[in-house]
């Protein structure tokens, strides 16, 4: 993706949270020189890889096949320390998140308002293949059973809670609008918790024509500030 587009994208989300009245931490809004100075008192921000996050999933068609994502909050495995993780979404009609389980976070996908968010579920085999069975989850405490393959369509407010092992794939439904999505989970680990039934790229390879409007979680490393906890 070029860094053009992505501040693009970024500069579009913020318009798009005001107008839901959905609101970031302050730090949220900084751009790379305000990171560049920051000290430990920010570490969390970055041990924990909160902020924005932006994939096309290796497609080179975000809205065909891309996710926005900000996280909000985000723990590590281990007694004393946060538990859960919390991130909000934008998905566009139409456009999908892939096919993936998760290994050990069990999630609830919340719609936030907006369009409808569309989720097709299989149950996962024990060598990762789709499972042929009926899948049964929970949406908003009450059970709902779909066939393998089958989906369930949320529309605003509606949330399901989605099990390690669960393949699911996400789209916003033609003709509903962009959904403004939440998320609340355990701990959240992208570099070993996802299992994606095609091979696909979690993070983009960015093209530098431009410079960062707002830092996304994998150019910490090169724009971030320094301190020990890293």
């Amino acid at each position: 993706m070029q860094r053009s587009e992505i501040n693009a994208l970024i500069r579009k989300a913020e318009r798009f949270f005001n107008t839901m009245r959905f609101h970031l931490p302050c730090w949220a809004y900084w751009g790379p020189q305000q990171w560049r100075t920051a000290t430990d008192d920010h570490a969390e921000v970055f041990d924990r890889m909160l902020g924005w996050d932006i994939t096309d999933f290796g497609s080179g068609d975000f809205l065909r096949k891309g996710l926005l994502l900000f996280t909000i909050r985000n723990g590590r495995p281990g007694p004393g320390n946060k538990p859960y993780a919390e991130k909000i979404m934008i998905v566009e009609e139409n456009q999908e998140t892939p096919m993936h389980f998760h290994w050990n976070k069990m999630e609830d996908i919340i719609n936030r308002g907006g369009g409808d968010l569309v989720i097709e579920l299989y149950n996962s085999t024990d060598d990762g293949a789709f499972a042929q069975t009926g899948v049964a989850v929970s949406v908003d405490g009450a059970v709902r059973r779909v066939p393998a393959g089958g989906s369930v369509t949320l529309t605003p407010g509606e949330s399901i809670c989605l099990v390690p092992g669960l393949y699911h794939r996400f789209y916003g439904k033609t003709g509903k609008g962009t959904v403004l999505v939440g998320e609340v989970s355990m701990v959240n680990d992208d570099a070993s918790d996802n299992r994606f039934y095609e091979e696909t790229g979690r993070f983009p390879k960015i093209e530098e024509d431009a410079e960062p409007y707002r830092l996304l979680v994998s150019d910490y490393k090169k724009y971030g500030g320094t301190f020990d906890s890293r």
